[in-house]
C-alpha cells in the first residue's frame, strides 16, 4: 500500500475581498484564488529537525528501478516528488519517504551488480585489501548488508572465508545462493541484526556498498550494526559522497531508492550517536566520487584514528559544510544543464541526426523525466542486464533493448546514462566510431566525445 502523504492544506487563510465593475453591478464580491501553500515540514530521519530548506527540486518523477513490461504500458504509473531538502541542524541532505522500502526492493527488482565489469573489478580489490588488513580467515564471518546478487561475498568464498549476505530483493538473493552464497532475505536494522547475531553469530567485518543511502530509517540501520560487530570488529560502507555529488552537478544521483545524501561530517554524527568511532576514510573513484569509512566500536581500541578522518573533516568544515549557503546555488546548475541537454537535444533533432541512450540506470531516469525527455529525443536506450531488456524505462517509456541494437540502427549519437562508468563504456561500445558515432555525456554538462 502506497505511504499516505502528508495532508496539503485545501484553503488559505480568508483574502480581503476585491471587487471589478462587473461584480459591483451585481452587487458580488469576487475573491483571489488561493495560492499554493506548502506542504507542512518533514522531521529529519536522522536528528528530527524541520526540513524546511531546499536543496534541489527536481518535480515529479515515477520510482527508477520500476521498469514498464509491455503488458503494462497502457496504464498509469505513479509519480512522486523529487525534492531534496537540507537540514539545518545536522546538514543530511535528504528526500521524503513517499513509498516504503519494501515498494521499491520487490520481488522484481531489476538492479545486479555483477553486470558491470568494472564494479567486479572494484568488488574484488576490495577483497583481497580487506583480507589482508583485518587479517581475515576460515574463523572470521563476514557478513554484507545489501549484497545483492553475490557480487562481491564470492570473492570471499574463493578465500575460504565465511559470509553471510543480507538481501531484501528476493529475485536477486536467489541468484546469489545458486552461487552458493549463504544469503538471508530480509531488510537490516536492529531486527535483523540480533537474529543474525543469535543465529550466526557477530561479524568480524561486517560491510555495505551504496546500501547507507537507501535506508529510510538511517539510525534503525546504524544501530543495527553497532549490534550485529564484534567488540574488535570493523565496518566498512561505501557511499556517494555529497560533496563530490555537488562539484560535479550530479543531480541525476538524486532518485526515490535513495533517501540521503552523505557528507562525511554527518555520517561521522550520525555513526558517534550510535556509539560507533569513524576510525578511518578514503576517497574513491566510483559513482562519481564516493567515500569509504571505517568504523569500529567507540568502546574498542583496536584500530587507531588515522590522520585522513581529521583531514577529510577539515576540508569539508572549510567548504562550508555546516553553512546552509554553500547549498543554495545548487538547483539553479541542475537548471543549466537541464537547459544545455535539451539544446543539444533539439539542434541534433533538427538537424536530422538519431539520438539512442546507454544504459538504463536510475540516474538515467531521473536525468530524463526531469528534462522531460521521450522518445521524441531518444529514440530507444541498451542495457546489458537481460532482466532490463524488453522493457521501458518510468515515466519515459522509452523501450529498454539489447546493445546490439546499436550495430544494426547506427545513430549519429548514444547518450551514456550511466556516465560514471563511461570508459567502460566507450571501450565496449568503440565500434560505433566505424560510421562516425559519438558518445554524449549529460554530466556535469554537455560534452560529445569521438
Amino acid at each position: 500500500m502506497m505511504t499516505k502523504l502528508p495532508a496539503y492544506p485545501t484553503t488559505a487563510a480568508a483574502p480581503a475581498p476585491l471587487y471589478s465593475a462587473d461584480a459591483l453591478a451585481l452587487g458580488e464580491p469576487v475573491t483571489q484564488a488561493a495560492s499554493p501553500v506548502e506542504p507542512p515540514a518533514s522531521p529529519c530521519r536522522f536528528c528530527g529537525a524541520p526540513l524546511d530548506v531546499t536543496f534541489v527540486n527536481l518535480g515529479t518523477s515515477p520510482l527508477c528501478q520500476h521498469h514498464v513490461r509491455p503488458h503494462d504500458f497502457n496504464r498509469a504509473e505513479a509519480f512522486y516528488p523529487l525534492h531534496a531538502r537540507v537540514c539545518r541542524e545536522c546538514f543530511l541532505v535528504q528526500l521524503d519517504e513517499f513509498v516504503t522500502s519494501e515498494q521499491i526492493f520487490q520481488n522484481d527488482y531489476a538492479y545486479f551488480s555483477s553486470y558491470s565489469a568494472s564494479w567486479l573489478r572494484h568488488a574484488r580489490r576490495y577483497t583481497d585489501m580487506a583480507s589482508e588488513r583485518f587479517n581475515l580467515t576460515k574463523d572470521s564471518l563476514v557478513v554484507e548488508v545489501a549484497s545483492n546478487d553475490g557480487y562481491l561475498l564470492q570473492y570471499f568464498v574463493e578465500k575460504g572465508v565465511p559470509v553471510l549476505g543480507v538481501e531484501p530483493a528476493h529475485n536477486v538473493a536467489e541468484v546469489a545462493r545458486a552461487k552458493g552464497i549463504n544469503t538471508l532475505g530480509k531488510f537490516f536494522g536492529r531486527e535483523t541484526a540480533a537474529y543474525v547475531a543469535a543465529t550466526a553469530g557477530q561479524a568480524d567485518l561486517l560491510l555495505g556498498n551504496n546500501v547507507l543511502a537507501h535506508v529510510p530509517d538511517i539510525n534503525d540501520f546504524v544501530a543495527g550494526m553497532q549490534l550485529l560487530l564484534k567488540p574488535d570488529g570493523v565496518i566498512t560502507m561505501e557511499f556517494p559522497h555529497l560533496l563530490r555529488l555537488m562539484e560535479g552537478n550530479q543531480f541525476d544521483t538524486i532518485y526515490h531508492e535513495h533517501f540521503s545524501y552523505l557528507s562525511f561530517y554527518t555520517v561521522e554524527r550520525i555513526f558517534a550517536h550510535h556509539g560507533l568511532t569513524l576510525f578511518d576514510v578514503e576517497e574513491l573513484p566510483t559513482h562519481g566520487g564516493s567515500l569509504r569509512i571505517y568504523a569500529r566500536h567507540t568502546t574498542s581500541a583496536a584500530w587507531p584514528v588515522t590522520a585522513h578522518v581529521a583531514e577529510l573533516r577539515e576540508q569539508e568544515l572549510a567548504l562550508g559544510i555546516t553553512e546552509l549557503a554553500y547549498y543554495a546555488d545548487f538547483e539553479e546548475k541542475a537548471k543549466e544543464t537541464k537547459r544545455k541537454l535539451l539544446e543539444f537535444l533539439i539542434d541534433a533533432k533538427r538537424a536530422g541526426k538519431t539520438v539512442v541512450g546507454y544504459g538504463a540506470p536510475g540516474k538515467g531516469n531521473t536525468l530524463l523525466n526531469y528534462c522531460g525527455i521521450r522518445t521524441d529525443f531518444l529514440d530507444y536506450t541498451v542495457d546489458v542486464s537481460p532482466h532490463k531488456q524488453g522493457n521501458f524505462l518510468p515515466g519515459s517509456r522509452i523501450p529498454i533493448c539489447h546493445p546490439d541494437r546499436i550495430f544494426s540502427t547506427r545513430p549519429d549519437y548514444v547518450l551514456l546514462l550511466p556516465w560514471n562508468l563511461r570508459e567502460e563504456i566507450m571501450e565496449q561500445m568503440s565500434g560505433i566510431r566505424e560510421w562516425g558515432g559519438q558518445f554524449v555525456v549529460p554530466i556535469p554538462e554537455v560534452q560529445v566525445y569521438e
